[in-house]
């Protein structure tokens, strides 16, 4: 049986132990924090990490999301009873095929596209929940696909959303998205959005 000196000198060697731990689970979650209100953070974090085997690749291009007009590439498939009379449209799902381009412009030249769906989420807030497949349409990168799964406050200026898989050259792709807005109609909702991708993958 250990005496109680022994013992209160073990208690309180597993208390600072664990207070240790707690101190560095919290320094890696505040250094680990989603960085949405500067890419440059979002990328300075990657270079920090050790990715043994892996790649990574980072790509630029902006997002073309059109609800109006005769060809649009964004349509509403369902919404709830509550959808118009909500300020910030909540229930409503689009359904997408966006192109992707290397500049703002329309007629830029395309190197893939945004294929899935999002809806929105906020009750309070402008939230969408994005559930999309970026396929890409480029020589280098023809047919390879990144998976979007994640949270996108619309209106503010930088968000920021997990790379959850790939195909093709993106093969077990992870990572981190950045979206800023260039363009948004707020009659039509009609929106253009630079995209900044930091895929790591083997």
């Amino acid at each position: 049986m250990a005496k109680p000196g022994l013992l209160a000198m073990v208690v309180t060697a597993l208390a600072l132990v664990v207070a240790a731990l707690a101190l560095v689970v919290a320094m890696v979650a505040k250094h680990a924090r989603a960085e949405a209100d500067d890419p440059g953070k979002v990328d300075a974090w990657f270079n920090g990490l050790s990715h043994a085997d892996r790649k990574t690749t980072r790509l630029h291009f902006y997002f073309h999301d059109t609800l109006s007009g005769r060809n649009p590439t964004a349509v509403r498939v369902a919404e709830a009873t509550m959808t118009d009379k909500s300020p910030t449209g909540f229930g409503v799902v689009n359904m997408i095929d966006d192109p992707l381009t290397e500049g703002p412009e329309p007629e830029s030249p395309l190197v893939g596209r945004a294929q899935g769906f999002y809806g929105s989420v906020g009750l309070e807030s402008v939230a969408l929940h994005m559930n999309m497949n970026l396929v890409f349409t480029t020589p280098e990168y023809n047919g390879s696909t990144l998976s979007i799964l994640g949270h996108n406050p619309a209106l503010e200026t930088y968000r920021e959303m997990p790379i959850v898989g790939g195909t093709g050259i993106f093969r077990l792709a992870s990572g981190v998205v950045t979206a800023k807005t260039s363009f948004l109609n707020l009659t039509t909702g009609d929106a253009v959005v630079e995209y900044k991708v930091i895929a790591l993958h083997y």
